[in-house]
């Protein structure tokens, strides 16, 4: 028997601020460092020990992953991913999902966040939120950065990871510190969830979704903090 344990980021700051975030860099908010600290306190009390650490190259996964380990006291080394990143948002990032609503009504707004494979307009290349301007990307090689993506595409860049990285390490268990869009695309490749069921699948911040394996199967799953679970559209 084996686990692998997902979890999305603490609530960022532009998660505060209802802003399309993708690749920006942004960090926790209090709340989020909260959300953290609890999800390590919740996997602690499984008292399961993660052999394998795995976290995006982004700030709040990384810090959501470091507030966790503090409170595991397991200092094992991360191995941090681009492919693990959010999903890039192209020309909606930086922009108020309210604000963004209104403008656009609900339905297109709706359709941009959950569709599989509609992509926004990229973003400008000299957009200062572009990752090419961003520090933390300096060392992903150019042909793999984007300008937009759809959760088809993130899927992709995502699964193609696990596949090569995580997937024969079953035997382990393994903690991954990521976001919404490379979550959802990972529970869709899990769960065999078909393109509609990915569009309803909520993953919420700093919540540990436990999945169970046993003999390379998956045997059941949960949320850890139970009060603030959501459908898995599984089990």
């Amino acid at each position: 028997m084996s686990y692998l344990i997902l979890i999305r980021h603490g609530q960022s700051i532009w998660n505060l601020e209802k802003k399309f975030t993708g690749w920006v860099d942004v960090d926790l908010t209090e709340n989020g460092k909260s959300e953290a600290k609890k999800a390590g306190e919740l996997i602690k009390q499984e008292k399961i020990e993660v052999n394998l650490y795995y976290s995006s190259f982004q700030l709040r996964a990384k810090n959501t992953l470091k507030i966790i380990q503090e409170e595991l006291h397991d200092f094992k080394e991360v191995k941090s991913a681009w492919e693990l990143n959010e999903r890039h948002y192209g020309a909606l990032t930086g922009l108020n999902k309210d604000e963004m609503k209104k403008k656009l009504g609900e339905e297109k707004v709706h359709q941009f966040r959950r569709s599989w494979d509609l992509r926004p307009d990229p973003l400008d290349k000299k957009n200062p939120y572009h990752p090419l301007n961003i520090e933390t990307y300096k060392d992903i090689p150019l042909e793999k950065i984007p300008n937009t993506e759809s959760l088809k595409d993130t899927y992709e860049r995502v699964i193609k990871f696990y596949n090569e990285e995580i997937k024969n390490k079953k035997s382990e268990n393994i903690l991954i510190s990521a976001h919404g869009n490379s979550i959802r695309a990972l529970c869709k490749h899990l769960f065999n969830l078909d393109n509609n069921e990915i569009s309803k699948l909520e993953i919420p911040t700093g919540n540990p979704l436990l999945i169970e394996f046993e003999n390379s199967k998956i045997s059941n799953c949960k949320y850890l903090d139970q009060e603030r679970a959501k459908d898995l559209l599984v089990f």
